[in-house]
């Protein structure tokens, strides 16, 4: 064997976790063009609901019925304003930076104090 090369347990073999990351990239990408999707048709859903509401109160003669389907037009549209916002914002999302802020914040709060009492 020439010294350059690295020699590897045998059974482990590099490739199985190369193709689980592909598999994980491709779920992940799967998962995003079917978000990427939902959201592009709630976002054409709210431009037809609020068309509709445009429609409705430009209508001369405000009935009962109107003003009903007005207020239900409302809420649909902010049910989908909220599941909008709610479906790009996860918490997996704040998983990592959360944790960073937890470690680093820490670390500088013991550091402070290493200095206060060299300090002080």
């Amino acid at each position: 064997m020439k010294p350059d090369q690295k020699s590897q347990p045998s059974g482990e073999n590099p490739e199985p976790d190369l193709s689980q990351e592909i598999e994980q990239v491709e779920r992940s990408l799967l998962s995003l063009k079917e978000r990427y999707h939902q959201v592009e048709g709630d976002r054409q859903q709210q431009a037809q609901w609020q068309q509709r509401r445009d429609r409705l109160k430009h209508n001369k003669s405000q009935t009962a019925e109107i003003k009903a389907e007005l207020k239900q037009i409302q809420q649909q549209l902010e049910m989908l304003e909220l599941k909008l916002e709610s479906q790009l914002f996860s918490w997996r999302s704040l998983k990592k930076p959360f944790w960073q802020v937890v470690r680093f914040g820490g670390m500088g709060v013991i550091i402070g104090w290493i200095l206060k009492s060299y300090a002080g």
